[in-house]
Formats: structure tokens, sequence, C-alpha cells
């Protein structure tokens, strides 16, 4: 499949050939706006921290899905596979993201997606998902959809690019019904669902508009994706594209109105903040319970800064982890677990054992935490890991349960991952750090979940 300049042309005309009079300056004005509006996917879902962490997350369970198709394992139900489970942490993200699993799931009467009972078509998916994952340039990812495309498995679309993403996220925007919606609401362009060669045109169209606006937006096309899902969710309105001062001052007057509703997103904000607050604030109490306990802590790399009590989290915590654990596989994944406590040597330096490890998972994907969990495990030294902790509030306990039974977290019964609910913690940190000694304390209050 190659684009024809055509085609290109017809799906992204005002991008490709330049907006009318004033309409840049008023996408600009948009934009603006938008980056400052606290119920707006930029601050709810582009500059949420929660969501760096879900990159490598969902790379691994991509890889799992090769993995199992290479063995011929992957079986021939969504429910219940590998790949359920990493389009499920995608569709998490509902900020963006919502119902992004639908597209996978499978249809009978219509045979689509017919990647579950063809194998032949089941291998050409995960040869293109190894491929996606393996190479770096957009080239051999452009080639890798082309040759998908050139199969014409029924029902594989472009919804593939969410996937695609959360590899390349400087080279493939994401895609849903809103994003077109919205792309073609700013462009004039006239960009169709479930078309990879439609895709691959509005993907030029937003590479050249992410560039033009480049100050504004970035470098992750994430973002300039959460403008188009934006303003094709109805959220704004986009700007007129003749050049017509009453249209423009109509548009204004809208633009006024969202900025009007934007006022009452900042409950919504304080809220999520609110929650942050909530997973900064069991981050401290295990930072402190570990301290107390004798042990050297680390707090993960993306929360050092964040404000706790009079100073920061990281304040007492460790600046590097020790060598055995920063030199072992998967520690990119390690530096992000919420909190680690570390053994010490005779002469109180810290070692590469970990006595205990905490993921908090207060609103967020536990896959994430369980997949940083698994990458502690299998890539420390051996016997270096002895107590692995998920802590999150107490009604989360059947989604904690319901996640740790899925095919794809088969190890973690071997690696006896516990149930810390926060009650608890809260409920007994205080006696644990005056009277506790090591780790029995804390296994006590804990629950075994397989």
């Amino acid at each position: 499949m190659s684009l024809t300049p055509e085609l290109t042309h017809a799906l992204t005309p005002h991008v490709a050939s330049g907006m009318p009079p004033g309409a840049g300056d008023a996408l600009r004005a948009l934009i603006a706006r938008w980056r400052e509006d606290p119920g707006a996917t930029y601050r709810t879902w582009f500059l949420w921290e929660e969501r760096v962490k879900n990159f490598r997350s969902i790379r691994r369970g991509i890889q799992a899905v090769v993995r199992e198709i290479e063995a011929g394992t992957f079986g021939n139900a969504y429910r219940g596979s590998s790949l359920e489970t990493v389009v499920h942490s995608v569709a998490e993200q509902r900020q963006l993201f919502k119902g992004a699993d639908h597209a996978w799931l499978w249809k009978p009467k219509l045979r689509i997606p017919d990647i579950y009972e063809s194998p032949e078509n089941q291998r050409a998916f995960g040869r293109f998902l190894d491929t996606c994952v393996c190479c770096s340039t957009e080239e051999q990812v452009l080639t890798a959809v082309r040759r998908l495309d050139a199969l014409g498995i029924k029902g594989l679309g472009p919804t593939a690019a969410n996937l695609m993403y959360f590899l390349h996220p400087t080279l493939v925007p994401p895609f849903n019904t809103a994003m077109v919606t919205g792309y073609n609401a700013l462009t004039g362009a006239k960009v169709k669902l479930g078309s990879w060669e439609h895709y691959l045109a509005m993907r030029a169209g937003v590479l050249e508009l992410n560039a033009r606006y480049r100050d504004l937006l970035s470098n992750d096309l994430g973002a300039v994706a959460g403008l188009l899902f934006d303003v094709g969710s109805g959220r704004y309105p986009a700007p007129p594209r003749a050049d017509d001062a009453a249209a423009r001052a109509a548009w204004e007057a809208d633009l006024a109105r969202v900025r009007d509703d934007s006022a009452k997103d900042a409950k919504a904000l304080a809220a999520a903040r609110e929650s942050d607050r909530t997973h900064t604030e069991v981050q401290g109490w295990l930072r402190d319970l570990g301290r107390a306990l004798g042990y050297a802590v680390w707090v993960a790399a993306n929360d050092r800064t964040r404000p706790f009590g009079d100073g920061r989290l990281a304040d007492g915590c460790l600046d590097a982890l020790p060598a055995p654990l920063a030199g072992a596989p998967g520690a990119d994944a390690v530096k992000l677990i919420d909190v680690l406590w570390l053994e010490r040597d005779a002469a109180g330096a810290p070692t590469g054992r970990v006595a205990g490890a905490f993921e908090v998972e207060h609103t967020t994907s536990i896959y994430s935490g369980i997949v940083r969990m698994l990458d502690l495990a299998l890539g420390a030294p051996d016997a270096a890991v002895t107590h692995l902790f998920l802590v999150a509030p107490d009604g989360r306990e059947d989604d904690v349960r319901a996640q740790l039974a899925r095919p794809a977290f088969s190890r973690v019964s071997d690696l006896r991952v516990r149930y810390l609910p926060y009650g608890e913690l809260e409920r007994h940190r205080e006696t644990m750090a005056r009277f506790g000694t090591g780790m029995k304390a804390v296994e006590a209050v804990a629950r075994t979940l397989v």
C-alpha cells in the first residue's frame, strides 16, 4: 500500500496546503486555551505522571503476546488471553482510550477480528507486533503496517495504532472515533475509520499539524492526539475554516463558554490531585515505616520531588539504587516501583537485597504495578527479593485478585505477592514502627492473594 499524493491531499487538505487567513491564529488560541483547561486531556492524561509508567508495562505485554503466538499457546479466544491483558491496560486510561478494547472483542457472526480462529492470520499479527517492538525507524514502522494491511485480515484495522503508540510515541499517533472526528473538523479532511490507508494519510497530516504548533504541543504525539480527541468529542469547537468575521466571532463566543464550563472542571482536577495526594501520602507512610524498621528506602524515580510533609517525598531516601539492582535486567522499570525497602550490611550500607517492594495502586492500572514487580523479581540476582506487596484501598481487593487471576500472570503465584490494604497500613503503621522487627509485622496485616 502506498499513499498517492491525491489521496493524501484529499484527506489532509488544510494541513497540506495551508489554512485560510486567520485560521492559524485561531487554532493557536485554541491550543493555548486547551493546555490550561483543567478538564482537558492535556492536564488529565498527557501530564498525568502515571501515564509514563504505562509505556514499559504495555511493551512487556505486547512482547508476551508475540511469545505466545510464536509458541502456539495464544489460543483462539480474546477473553483471558495475553492480548486482553495488554489492551485492558490501554483502555483503563479512560481519559483518551475509553472503549479501546471494543474493536478486539471476538464477534463470531462477523468473524472479526479474524486473528483468533485463523492460525495463519494470528501468526501474521504476531509478526507485525514483533516487528513493531524491535524496529526503531519510521520507515520500518510504515513497512510493517503496509505488510499487515496487504494481508486483508478482516476486522484488523488501525485500532492497532493504539498499541503501536506505546511502542513509538513520537512516530505513531493513537486512533479512535473522536480523534478522527476532531482531525476532520480542524482540517476539513474526510478521513474514515477502519482503513489503514486513511490512517496513514491522517498520520501525515497530524505530523505536519504537530510540527506547525510544536511549541504548544510535544514531540510525543499523545499531546496532539488529546487535542484532536477533545475537539472530536465536542469539548472544544473547531475554528472556522472560512475567512468570515462573523463566524470567527461566533467561534470565539463558543470558546469563551468552554472557558466558563472549564471552571466547573476545577473540582474534577482537585479530585484528581487529591487522588495523587493520597497516593503520595501512602508512599510517605511506607517510606517512614521502612526507615523506622532500619531499612534503606528507595522512592520511585518519577515521584522523588513530590511535596510531602515539610519537604519532599525522597527526603532521607537513597539517591541511587545499589549496583546489583541498577545493573540488573529491567532496572528502568524497577526504578519506578513506588517504594523499595533495602537491607543493610554490617556497616549500614544498603545492599542489593530487597526486603520489601511496594506498588501503591490507588486508582491506576494494577497491571502496570504487577509488571514492575515481575521485572524486579525475575531480573534481580538470585534470592535478592523476599516480599512483594500491592498496596491498594480496602475496596480494591477484588480488582487486585481479578488481575492476578489472568493467565498472563501465572508466574505471580510463585512470587507470593500479597495485598496490603490502606486501612491496615494506616491503623498499624505507628505501632509497627515503634515495636516491629523486620517484615513480620507487615506480613501479619497483609493478605495472601494466590
